[in-house]
């Protein structure tokens, strides 16, 4: 499965997050040092995960609250109930990859 790259280490600041314009979209999460990358769209609208609030290891979904765990992508809190698709993210030297899903 292809990598590509996301971001340099810099460019997010803790607790910040990106879109990738990828198909669907890709929200990438910096988090404590750590980064996250699930799909960007709310499963219960079409909002834009990277544009909601995160608090620790969670992300709310600026429309309707619901909430979803960065590190599975498992829905916490409805209205969601639907988990979102995680995907694999590693560090090169400075910059941010994310493994994008063979869609064969």
């Amino acid at each position: 499965m292809p990598w590509i790259r996301a971001c340099s280490v810099g460019e997010l600041d803790d607790g910040d997050a990106l879109q990738l314009p990828t198909t669907p979209p890709i929200a990438v999460f910096h988090v404590d040092g750590a980064f996250y990358a699930l799909d960007d769209t709310c499963t219960h609208g079409q909002s834009s995960l990277a544009d909601g609030y995160v608090d620790g290891t969670q992300v709310e979904c600026a429309w309707h609250f619901a909430k979803f765990d960065l590190k599975s992508g498992a829905a916490l809190t409805p209205p969601a109930n639907v988990p979102l698709c995680r995907y694999q993210v590693r560090v090169e030297r400075d910059e941010v990859m994310v493994e994008l899903p063979d869609r064969g």
